[in-house]
């Protein structure tokens, strides 16, 4: 985990050649009688995008929430780096996601009560940083992401497009190693939506942070670098 933006892209090579940072293999979740996943498998490499696509009700969000650890799949495998999502315990799963995760959702969630800059410190506050410290490195992150004018500023107070950059800025103030994007631009007009996605894979793929991507617009899903497509709970990726 590194908190550090590197102003080029490091030399990884191929995405293709990499191991899989986060897996997902043969996954089963059912709500009552309603099956949501029935054998859906995605995985995703550092540095690499992948937009999971499909319609309403498909199961896209419910794998998304699988692969993250919110929830536990009835069946089948969930793997980060070596360690089974699916077999860990509560604690374990809810700290990886507080370390090593990061969440951007489609209205933000940003704390009202809470400055721009504090809603990004935040995250850091909650790991043990000091305010001085966290206050420091969410400046940087919201200046990268071009919303260091709002600052000092809540959320009630900004536009929605500057809402979602600071949201984005507060996935990626910890340094996670994988990003869950549920509809990121959803809410936000096309001009909007295309800045969010144009510095949220930038930023990414300079720190080779893995980005899964919920969307159901072709027009998100170009900034990807795969595309998986999940219907019936099951996936697949076009030809």
């Amino acid at each position: 985990m590194s908190h550090a933006i590197p102003s080029e892209a490091p030399a990884t090579g191929h995405l293709s050649d990499a191991p899989p940072l986060l897996y997902g293999v043969d996954l089963h979740k059912a709500f009552g009688p309603s099956k949501a996943l029935d054998g859906a498998s995605l995985h995703v490499r550092a540095g690499e995008v992948v937009a999971v696509m499909g319609p309403s009700g498909s199961g896209k969000s419910t794998l998304m929430h699988c692969l993250a650890g919110i929830l536990r799949a009835d069946s089948g495998r969930v793997v980060y780096r070596d360690d089974d999502l699916t077999t860990m315990s509560d604690a374990h799963r809810s700290a990886l996601r507080r370390t090593e995760f990061g969440f951007i959702f489609q209205f933000g969630q940003l704390v009202p009560e809470l400055s721009c800059l504090e809603n990004v410190a935040l995250a850091l506050r909650l790991g043990g940083a000091r305010q001085r410290a966290a206050e420091a490195r969410a400046a940087e992150w919201l200046e990268h992401l071009e919303v260091a004018d709002v600052a000092a500023k809540r959320p009630g107070e900004i536009s929605g497009g500057q809402g979602q950059r600071v949201a984005v800025a507060r996935a990626l103030v910890t340094g996670p190693s994988v990003v869950f994007a549920d509809e990121p631009t959803g809410a936000l007009d096309s001009w909007n939506g295309e800045k969010v996605m144009g510095l949220l894979t930038t930023v990414a793929r300079r720190t080779a942070t893995a980005v899964l991507l919920v969307t159901h617009d072709a027009r998100v899903a170009a900034y990807s670098d795969r595309e998986v497509v999940v219907r019936d709970g099951r996936t697949r990726e076009p030809v």
